[in-house]
């Protein structure tokens, strides 16, 4: 059974709960001077995007793009979740297609919630045995979602024992501004930290008095309490 753009349309004004897409303009920072400034939201769950990008998984690249290119912020997260699954299925040399169509519309993938659903499944997977400079570039870049996606596309790397790209790229970031980043990277050095405990301590101990203190809380949020107290003090 297909399945059209339009249909999803209108299942979606269905769902739209204006109390919801309240307290959502409110979480994601939408006030003026705040990261999501000017996004909008339909107030949709979402578990309920995920169902439906099962539904409409089908979706042609043109219905995708108009999903993604919307000003409502649950419909670029949906537009993500059918790429993700898209990209999964589709044989290795047609993968690149959803890689270029994600890249080429990244300044719609503008929220962290959409890029952590999609950068380590889409660029991270992409670019594990390829060349890796665009992840770097992006790191180094003004664009605060560019960055974020430099973070998160190294997660894919992470359980396979591959931590060289996530390591340089937060010493690039080290003194990044934003909190979003911040996070997003003692996340990274808390999910190395899972894999190989040696190695987290080997950044921290090299950078933990610079880092900031977010990122820090962050990266050793699972450490033993008095491990975790003697860096938060400064006493390693």
């Amino acid at each position: 059974m297909s399945h059209t753009l339009a249909e999803l349309d209108a299942k979606l004004d269905t769902l739209a709960d204006p109390s919801k897409a309240k307290d959502s303009a409110w979480f994601f920072k939408t006030g003026k001077g705040e990261y999501g400034e000017g996004d909008q939201f339909l107030g949709i769950k979402v578990p309920e995007l995920r169902k439906l990008s099962k539904q409409y998984k089908a979706l042609d690249i043109n219905e995708v793009q108009a999903l993604v290119e919307s000003k409502w912020h649950e419909k670029r997260l949906l537009a993500i979740f059918i790429l993700v699954l898209q990209y999964q299925k589709k044989k290795p040399d047609r993968k690149k297609e959803i890689y270029d169509f994600y890249l080429t519309h990244r300044k719609h993938i503008n929220n962290w919630d959409i890029i952590d659903s999609s950068a380590r499944q889409i660029v991270g997977h992409y670019l594990e045995d390829k060349d890796r400079t665009l992840l770097y570039d992006f790191a180094k870049t003004g664009n605060l979602w560019e960055r974020r996606i430099a973070v998160l596309a190294t997660f894919w790397y992470i359980p396979k024992g591959d931590f060289q790209s996530s390591l340089e790229i937060a010493e690039i970031l080290l003194d990044d501004s934003e909190d979003l980043i911040h996070k997003a990277m003692g996340w990274m050095l808390r999910e190395i930290g899972k894999a190989d405990k040696s190695a987290e301590d080997a950044f921290l101990n090299t950078h933990y008095k610079q880092m900031p203190r977010t990122m820090l809380r962050y990266a050793i949020e699972k450490y033993p309490e008095d491990e975790r107290q003697a860096y938060l003090k400064g006493e390693l």
